[in-house]
């Protein structure tokens, strides 16, 4: 049963909750994400009463980024979806940050976050449109979305140096601004706290928001497996000897021909999740795709090693970039429930041996722990629109030691790829993670050479 409770067209200043994490040396992110903003504000459109719980539908502006004489609409606006179940328990939230149009009517709450609401008895809130888009620069005459607005304002950014330009810093001050909303709005419910998650340019946001924040209390991000930017896409270079189309939006702006400039790497201090990789002492789940048609599957060895504190990483075979098909709303709730009730999760190790076994170790013994792998006979090419749903799997059993120990012989031609994968309780909420990926032969086809790099902010002086 559905009743509307009432529909308000109020505008309300927001008085910033923000809690940076000075303890940190201070960024221009930090500073970016964290000046106050006088367009910041929201409107309360509609609540909604179902059987146990309410549905919010904020329209939030975050912010004003850029100017009126650099691009069409300086303004930020989102949908703010907040699922309130009747009896809220947790003083922690759930912050999904997602997609979308400024254009779009209003949002129904999605039924999987309704469920994680009810399941936790927490506010579960759906930040829409991250990036703002589309978007038409002064200096074009048509509109940009997703990575081509990112590409274009590191371009920008590359040739004046302005922090202004990189569409990620608004991105995350968008993610901070909704937390701020929450506890204004649903000060009743005492909430202090947030996990956050987010998929692909929404992952990435994830990192930074975190980065950013001391209310990011845990994270999830998703398909956002390219960390330490510079190795990862020299590393996708010496793989496939091309750039892959996905990232063709980067290509169209010239942005790896700064790879290796004083810009690029002014640019990668500022936004890359991995120049604040000190500041992720909380559990981390990342999530990856096997088959991503934007990142290779062996890019974690740029970063997780030295991700500190509590972390746990999981590559999900056949699947693409879109994840379709592989249940992550239920490995967000599992995750998400385990930071709300502080359960422990499971303390386990893996290790790859130059013998070509992988062994495991688990102090929490799983349900099941299953080997993983796939082939390329012809590259060192594992994404989805390549080789199709070709990842097979078996069981390891453990041994009389307590470990789990599995042999992978080498492809007679070609490469091949693996990992472990550990199931820890059953369903309807099991926690899955895995090992990294490893490929065999660990040999990379092709040569990556620097490129000649234009002149920018820094190198024109």
């Amino acid at each position: 049963m559905q009743r509307i409770l009432f529909f308000l067209i109020v505008i309300f200043p927001i008085f910033i909750q923000a809690d940076p994490r000075s303890e940190y040396l201070q960024t221009d992110l930090d500073t970016y994400v964290h000046k106050d903003d006088a367009s910041f504000n929201y409107v309360i459109e509609k609540v909604q009463e179902f059987d146990g719980y309410f549905v919010h539908s904020i329209r939030m502006n975050s912010q004003n980024f850029l100017q009126s004489k650099d691009v069409n609409k300086t303004s930020w606006s989102h949908w703010l979806t907040v699922i309130e179940p009747k009896e809220v328990k947790a003083e922690t939230a759930l912050l999904v940050i997602s997609s979308g149009d400024t254009n779009d009517p209003l949002p129904k709450a999605q039924d999987a976050l309704i469920e994680i609401a009810l399941a936790s008895n927490s506010l579960v809130a759906e930040l829409k449109a991250i990036p703002n888009q589309p978007l038409k620069f002064s200096d074009e005459s048509f509109d940009r979305w997703e990575d081509a607005i990112i590409a274009y304002t590191w371009n920008k950014f590359f040739l004046t140096g302005e922090t202004r330009w990189p569409a990620r810093m608004a991105m995350t001050k968008s993610a901070i601004a909704a937390m701020d909303t929450i506890q204004v709005v649903f000060k009743r419910n005492n909430v202090d706290s947030f996990v956050v998650t987010g998929a692909s340019k929404r992952g990435w946001t994830t990192w930074t928001a975190a980065a950013t924040d001391n209310r990011v209390i845990a994270i999830i991000p998703l398909v956002i497996d390219m960390l330490n930017i510079k190795p990862s896409f020299e590393h996708h270079w010496q793989a496939y000897g091309f750039w892959a189309p996905a990232i063709q939006d980067y290509v169209d702006m010239n942005t790896m021909d700064w790879w290796g400039s004083p810009e690029a790497e002014a640019l990668f201090k500022l936004v890359d999740p991995y120049s604040y990789k000190d500041r992720y002492q909380f559990p981390k789940y990342i999530i990856n795709a096997a088959g991503d048609e934007f990142f290779i599957p062996t890019s974690s060895q740029f970063y997780y090693d030295q991700l500190p504190g509590e972390k746990h990483i999981r590559y999900v075979p056949n699947v693409g970039h879109n994840l379709n098909g592989s249940y992550i709303l239920e490995a967000i709730a599992s995750f998400y429930i385990s930071i709300l009730n502080n359960s422990p999760r499971p303390e386990y190790s893996w290790n790859f041996l130059k013998n070509g076994q992988i062994e495991f170790t688990s102090d929490n013994q799983p349900s099941e722990v299953k080997l993983w792998w796939a082939d390329n006979p012809s590259s060192r090419d594992f994404r989805l629109d390549v080789i199709g749903k070709s990842w097979k799997s078996k069981l390891i059993k453990i041994n009389a030691e307590g470990k789990y120990i599995s042999s992978i012989d080498k492809p007679e031609e070609g490469w091949r790829a693996y990992f472990v994968e550990a199931i820890y309780g059953s369903n309807p909420l099991p926690f899955i993670i895995t090992s990294e990926v490893k490929v065999s032969p660990d040999i990379l086809p092709f040569e990556y050479i620097d490129p000649i790099n234009p002149k920018g902010f820094i190198s024109s002086n």
